[in-house]
């Protein structure tokens, strides 16, 4: 019987095994996929997530295996700035900075950091039942009995669906495709995550180690065309857009709709807990998804070293973490909506504007501080 059983490993998961493992529990992931892989190219690791890793001694690993983000801009699509928040004074405040990083090299520095034998692939969860303990059926016939289960498996989580029951998946409304290649972008953008807003369309792009260029380019649903190239789509923004996406292989092109995760009354039962997208996904506007995982799974170690009882670890995670995801998945889809107009956009443009650096860098704190 496993004492404690981690569904998924993805970020999430791989963060919390990492935290377990410092506590010195024993634990298992069990994934779905037959191998860790990436998904959806490029990732940035936040302040807040990057002072987790600090702690967990992967901080320096992180930063060398991706590229450092000192300032966020935003943009018209002819590449006049709306807004700039530029991040060293609280880089230098919390010690950590922003790490722009290909998510398959993030997964390998987690994943590299635990026992080879605690990551079970190619298990993927069929069913789970409550017994004394939880009894978990997998899809290639492995049934495993474990007292205390963290389902870290998504926004489509096995373990809410067949345990809590709950959870509505919200469609944004909008396409997102998301491109990776070798690029040299100008040395202006080197240390900045860059967004332009257009009519209903936005395209943003960072470049994540020394030759890779990570991109993302969202369009209204309802404007969305399959037949229709994205350079179509694009070609009243900047050359540069056009150049990125020109020059990235079609494979390394991937196009999914946005979503995010209702708001659920209780992340946990009787010995399970849900973290990260499993509990709280949110869209990606705000940068937050994987980091509100990792800030799960520290807020999470941080509860276990002053009481053993899982329930009530949970009971208090939820507490303390509540406010914090609401506000993320809340303020990230007002983004995603606002950055997307399709008429007003001249007036949205000069609204944002008028918004002082230090209102900017007050959302950037209140985003980026450990809640313990």
């Amino acid at each position: 019987m496993n004492t404690i059983s981690i569904i998924g490993a993805g970020i999430g998961g791989l963060t919390l095994g990492n935290v377990l493992k410092q506590h010195q529990y024993d634990f298992t992931i069990y994934e779905s996929a037959p191998e860790i892989k990436p998904v959806g190219a490029g990732i940035m690791m936040a302040v807040n997530a990057m002072q987790v890793f600090d702690r967990l001694g992967l901080k320096e690993k992180i930063e060398k295996a991706g590229n450092k983000i000192h300032r966020i801009v935003i943009a018209t699509e002819s590449l006049q700035t709306i807004s700039k928040t530029e991040i060293l004074e609280l880089e230098t405040q919390y010690n950590s900075c922003n790490v722009a990083i290909h998510r398959a090299e993030l997964q390998k520095i987690l994943a590299e950091n635990l026992a080879p034998d605690s990551i079970k692939l190619n298990h993927s969860l069929q069913k789970i039942e409550k017994e004394e303990n939880y009894i978990l059926d997998f899809e290639n016939g492995n049934r495993i009995e474990s007292k205390i289960v963290f389902g870290a498996d998504g926004i489509k989580s096995s373990i809410r669906n067949q345990v809590l029951k709950t959870g509505t998946i919200r469609n944004s409304g909008q396409k997102c495709w998301r491109g990776l290649l070798d690029f040299d972008l100008p040395e202006k953008h080197h240390q900045e995550a860059f967004e332009m807003w257009g009519k209903g369309k936005r395209f943003g792009f960072v470049k994540i180690s020394d030759r890779k260029v990570y991109w993302y380019a969202c369009v209204n649903e309802r404007s969305f065309r399959e037949y229709v190239e994205i350079t179509e789509i694009f070609n009243d923004f900047d050359p540069l857009v056009l150049q990125l996406i020109d020059a990235t292989p079609d494979e390394n092109i991937i196009c999914n709709t946005i979503s995010d995760l209702a708001p659920i009354s209780k992340w946990h039962s009787e010995n399970l807990c849900l973290i990260g997208d499993a509990a709280h996904a949110t869209t990606p506007n705000m940068g937050q998804g994987a980091c509100q995982a990792i800030e799960d799974a520290y807020i999470i170690g941080k509860l276990l070293e002053k009481n053993q009882d899982f329930n009530a670890v949970f009971e208090s995670f939820q507490n303390i973490r509540r406010k914090k995801v609401d506000y993320i998945v809340n303020t990230s889809r007002t983004i995603g909506n606002i950055s997307q107009w399709e008429r007003g956009n001249s007036i949205r443009n000069f609204l944002m504007r008028m918004i002082p650096e230090r209102i900017n860098q007050k959302m950037a704190k209140k985003i980026i501080e450990l809640e313990m």
